[in-house]
C-alpha cells in the first residue's frame, strides 16, 4: 500500500490523474456503507427475500446488487435469477424483511464519520447525501443517528432521471452545493457508485465496507482510504481544500 506520508496509514493511491488539482470543496457521501452500516443488511436481506421466495440466491449475487436503480437492479436480477423472477416481489420482500430488522435494531453508524463531518465544517467544506435511497428513508435512517441536519444538501436517486451507475446523481448532487464535479470529492464503497463518481468526473474515493477494490475499481478511483477518519488525512495531504 503506497502511504502519503510515515504519519499517516490506511490510504492507497490508485490514479492520481483522477485528481486535477483543482480544490476540493465539497465532499459527497453515499449513505449506505460509507456514513452508515446498513450496507451488510442489504446484503443479507436480498439473499433472505430471495431465498423466502424460492430462489437461489448466492452473497456474491446480492453484493452484484448494491446502489443500482430499480431499472439497473431488475435487469441484474434477472441476470441471475433468470427472465421469470419478478423484481419487484423480491425486493418488496427485502424492504418489508428489512425494515422489520432496522425497526427493531435500528441503524449503526460507520466509524469516523462524526469526526470526518466535525473536519469538513470546521475547513468550509460543503457536503451533500447521494444515495440510491428513497429521500424518505434517507432522513428517517439519518434521524435515527442523529445525522439528518449534518449535511448541507440530501440528495436522492430518485430526484434524477438515471441513477447509479448514470453519474447524474453525482452532478445534480454537485450543483445543490453550487460547485462544480470536479471540485468534489466522493465517498463510496460498491463499483456501482464509484463507477457513477468516475463518470461525473467527481474526484472517487473507496471506501470498503463488504469487499475490497479490484484492478478495475482501481483504474476508476483517485484512492482506496480504509476508514473515513483516513480521509482527513488524505484531504490534508498538500492541503487539497
Amino acid at each position: 500500500m503506497q502511504l502519503i506520508d510515515k504519519n499517516t496509514i490506511g490510504i492507497e493511491i490508485c490514479n492520481r490523474d483522477l485528481y486535477k488539482g483543482t480544490a476540493v470543496k465539497g465532499v459527497l457521501f453515499d449513505m449506505d456503507g460509507v456514513i452508515l452500516d446498513t450496507e451488510k443488511l442489504y446484503t443479507r436481506f436480498w439473499q433472505e427475500a430471495a431465498q423466502a421466495l424460492g430462489y437461489p440466491m448466492t452473497q456474491e449475487m446480492a453484493l452484484g446488487m448494491r446502489s443500482l436503480s430499480r431499472e439497473v437492479g431488475e435487469r441484474q436480477l434477472k441476470s441471475y435469477l433468470g427472465e421469470d423472477v419478478d423484481y419487484q416481489q423480491v425486493r418488496n420482500k427485502r424492504i418489508e424483511m428489512m425494515s422489520a430488522f432496522i425497526k427493531e435494531n435500528r441503524v449503526e453508524l460507520k466509524p469516523g464519520i462524526h469526526e470526518l463531518l466535525a473536519f469538513l465544517k470546521e475547513k468550509g467544506i460543503k457536503t451533500s447525501v447521494a444515495t440510491s435511497s428513497p429521500l424518505d428513508r434517507t432522513k428517517e435512517y439519518l434521524s435515527m443517528v442523529g445525522l439528518v441536519d449534518a449535511f448541507d444538501e440530501l440528495v436522492s436517486g430518485h430526484m434524477v432521471e438515471h441513477g447509479k451507475p448514470a453519474p447524474d446523481i453525482y452532478i445534480y448532487a454537485a450543483s445543490k452545493l453550487e460547485l462544480k464535479p470536479e471540485e468534489c470529492l466522493v465517498l463510496e464503497d460498491s463499483p456501482t457508485g464509484l463507477l457513477a463518481a468516475y463518470r461525473a468526473e467527481c474526484i472517487p474515493v473507496m471506501v470498503p465496507d463488504q469487499d475490497q477494490p479490484d484492478v478495475e475499481v482501481k483504474n476508476r478511483v483517485y484512492a482506496v482510504a480504509d476508514t473515513l477518519v483516513d480521509v482527513i488525512s488524505l484531504l490534508l495531504d498538500k492541503k487539497r481544500f
